[in-house]
């Protein structure tokens, strides 16, 4: 999961070396991180929160098939 989120920032947004996820991991569920550049967080959020929304969505679904909880925190 932290993967799929660092690899579909990276093509999301203008500065991919400024991409970093962290994890938190708990027992059943799952804390991602994600920091971009300050210039990249509208790219990565999107118009009314579309972008970051899907983005949500995928890590949800493969968060799924390894029986846990995802949630996706998105930090300038």
């Amino acid at each position: 999961m932290k993967e799929l989120l660092e690899t579909l920032a990276r093509f999301l947004v203008d500065k991919p070396d400024s991409v970093d996820v962290s994890m938190v991991e708990g027992e059943r569920s799952v804390i991602l991180q994600l920091k971009v550049a300050p210039e990249d967080v509208g790219k990565v959020i999107g118009k009314q929160g579309r972008i970051a929304q899907a983005l949500r969505t995928l890590i949800r679904a493969a968060a799924v098939k390894q029986g846990k909880r995802a949630i996706v925190e998105i930090l300038d």
